[in-house]
């Protein structure tokens, strides 16, 4: 709507979202008119007019099998338009159009904002079907007479409440008609069920809906007044009415056709169920949570207990291998930590990543300055948690081996989405540093290194990559590893 809107009209930019507006609320007047509808915009030049949008109704059959939206006209050719333009006025005159052998009646209701006419709705109504209208069809084609006298006054929609049409109850879902006082003249079968949900045992015609509402809700306190002012009609609301154990959805629209309220509208949903879906799944968020909080915790008092063991013993090499223990552990607890703060097993690795390289640094005797290039991003968590381990034994193996116990040097981690196959769904990590270099005959598919059998397994077998690992070209010095990993999406296609 936006491109037709501007390619082929003069209407300005708050026009343009007046008729967004508009749009947002017309499901509702094609299902009380049982009607298809299709907005007409003047063109710039006044000669024709482009349709701009096309809604189809959910109670009945539609009047076209094509989509309309884009098609140009010209003036004359349809004469309510011109007149629903010309004269500002609902334009309801003239025979049933024929179209495919259905007959169809075409009314035209001018589009009013700011005592300006943008555009005309054309309505059109598949007459093949029409029979004796029930109480409940009956309402609606009164209900939807009054917001189209609305929408020629500039009266509907109401600005500042643009709804959400998938999240709004819907007419079919259920209506309530009332009276300038809040009584009900109408209640829809749907809507009856949905207040007997509540715990209503009477019928609701002929009560106040405002006062049955509140007492239908529990409060702790008073009645609620903005409740029974919202359930009365009274201004444009919407609001969840929870009793009995069920939990209804209300939106209030107030019918203004000739200025004054002569009533409203209340369109009503149950969404028990939903709601109820809705906690349990927070409550099996919440327990994923906990469970990784849990986790972290678990996995940081092994680490204390290793540390304290490590102390205590005499051997060097016993001391330094609890201590890889406790960083390989830790790497494992800050992604557990970061989930436990998310509400879905994804995570942002940047920051796992830069915590990993700043508690391995802690080991490094010498001054290595350690640093990130590149993003990560968001990864599984499946992914995330042994590539936290990866990146310690990666880490840890460069710092041991790579610079003197008192040496100088700089180790640098870069991320690229994307791999070494440019546009594949792929995450390539290079770790690079400066130092010693790898000795003569070197081979880090064969080392027996605990930490590179690790890489290797956890790379290979369980992320499903690469890894290697190579001397800085010249004239430079140091080691570079490669790590070529696919990411979750392209793991599930395999």
């Amino acid at each position: 709507m936006n491109d037709l809107v501007r390619q082929h009209t003069a209407l300005s930019e708050s026009d343009l979202e007046w008729l967004h507006l508009l749009v947002s609320e017309w499901q509702l007047l094609s299902d009380l008119s049982f009607a298809d509808l299709v907005l007409w915009v003047p063109t710039r030049d006044g000669t024709r007019y482009v349709s701009v949008a096309q809604m189809r109704p959910n109670t009945g059959p539609t009047s076209y099998q094509d989509d309309m939206v884009g098609h140009l006209v010209p003036r004359g050719r349809r004469p309510l338009l011109d007149a629903a333009l010309d004269e500002g006025r609902i334009v309801r005159e003239g025979d049933p159009e024929w179209r495919e052998e259905v007959p169809v009646r075409v009314e035209s209701i001018p589009v009013r904002r700011e005592g300006r006419v943008l555009g005309v709705i054309a309505r059109n109504t598949n007459l093949l079907t029409v029979r004796t209208p029930s109480r409940l069809e009956l309402t609606y084609l009164q209900s939807a007479s009054d917001l189209a006298q609305m929408i020629a006054a500039g009266a509907f929609p109401f600005p500042g409440q643009q709804v959400d049409m998938d999240a709004s109850p819907r007419a079919g879902d259920g209506l309530i008609r009332l009276d300038a006082d809040g009584v009900v003249q109408y209640a829809s079968p749907n809507a009856l069920s949905a207040y007997h949900r509540l715990g209503l045992a009477a019928d609701l015609v002929g009560q106040h809906l405002g006062q049955i509402t509140a007492e239908l809700a529990p409060s702790r306190g008073p009645v609620d007044e903005a409740l029974v002012k919202l359930a009365s009609g009274y201004a444009p609301r919407e609001a969840e009415v929870e009793g009995n154990g069920g939990v209804i959805q209300l939106r209030a629209i107030p019918l203004k056709p000739k200025g004054p309220r002569i009533g409203s509208l209340v369109l009503l949903r149950d969404v028990t169920e939903l709601r109820r879906r809705e906690r349990e799944l927070i409550t099996k968020d919440a327990t994923i949570r906990e469970i990784h909080h849990r986790v972290k915790n678990n996995l940081q008092t092994v680490a204390a207990l290793l540390r304290l063991q490590a102390r205590r013993m005499d051997s060097v090499r016993g001391r330094e291998a609890l201590n890889e223990a406790v960083r390989r552990v830790g790497s494992i607890a800050i992604v557990h930590e970061t989930l436990s703060q998310n509400l879905d097993e994804r995570v942002e690795f940047d920051d796992i990543a830069d915590r990993v390289i700043a508690m391995v640094a802690e080991i490094s005797p010498g001054k290595v300055e350690c640093r990130r290039t590149g993003r990560f991003g968001i990864l599984d968590a499946e992914v995330a948690t042994p590539l936290s381990m990866v990146l310690t034994e990666v880490l840890q193996n460069a710092l041991e081996h790579a610079f003197p116990q008192d040496g100088h040097g700089s180790l640098e981690v870069s991320a690229v989405r994307g791999g070494l196959r440019p546009g594949a769904g792929r995450l390539l990590i290079t770790v690079q540093d400066d130092g010693r270099g790898l000795p003569e005959g070197f081979d880090p598919q064969s080392a027996g290194n605990l930490g590179l059998q690790i890489v290797r397994t956890l790379v290979e077998g369980e992320l499903g990559g690469t890894f290697d690992m190579l001397p800085v070209p010249a004239p430079g010095r140091g080691t570079r590893v490669v790590l070529d990993i696919p990411l979750q999406a392209e793991k599930e296609k395999r």
